[in-house]
């Protein structure tokens, strides 16, 4: 079953890593890069001001603590795990279409660029309650963790695993946050 799983995650990074072109190299490598996240997070520290005024520390730290989590929580899985990336596998690493001689740390499981994005996009979505900036970040999520696909240093199942992961812990802090409320900080 292990051998069965493993392999369709193969044909699927094949499939999504194939489907490259000259154009989308740099614009995929831009995407998966620490630049891309500037103008979400602006936005994201716009809007909780706007929305909690003096209170907007409570999204901000808890925005701040689902990023540190969830990045801890992915170098953390590589170095135990210890699962190569596709850049690493000599299986696959043939077939990979890479972009600027990028091939990533030698382990890849689980992505924290997948666990990153889907972190803030949930705690966004959960605080800012803002339906269209809530499209825009789950969208940006999704192109990040694909981006990572793209360039061919993430397995499918390494970038599932990492926005359920993300997912979870922005969740959780969330309704922590809720718990705060109690203390009159007022939160929606």
């Amino acid at each position: 079953m292990k051998d069965f799983l493993e392999n369709i995650d193969h044909l699927l990074l094949l499939f999504f890593n194939g489907l490259n072109a000259p154009g989308l190299d740099q614009i995929m490598f831009f995407i998966s890069s620490k630049w891309s996240w500037l103008p979400i997070v602006i936005l994201f520290v716009v809007l909780i001001v706007r929305k909690y005024r003096g209170k907007f520390w409570i999204p901000l730290l808890a925005a701040i603590i689902c990023f540190a989590i969830t990045d801890q929580a992915s170098h953390l899985t590589k170095e135990s795990v210890k699962r190569y990336r596709p850049t690493h596998n000599l299986e696959i690493s043939e077939k990979i279409h890479v972009v600027n001689d990028y091939k990533g740390g030698q382990y890849g499981f689980f992505s924290g660029h997948a666990a990153n994005s889907f972190g803030l996009a949930l705690i966004t979505l959960l605080f800012v309650r803002n339906k269209y900036y809530t499209y825009i970040l789950i969208a940006w999520a999704i192109l990040v963790s694909y981006s990572r696909m793209y360039l061919g240093v993430h397995y499918p199942s390494d970038i599932l695993v990492g926005a359920v992961v993300g997912a979870v812990v922005a969740f959780g802090l969330w309704s922590f946050s809720k718990r705060i409320h109690y203390f009159r900080l007022e939160i929606s």
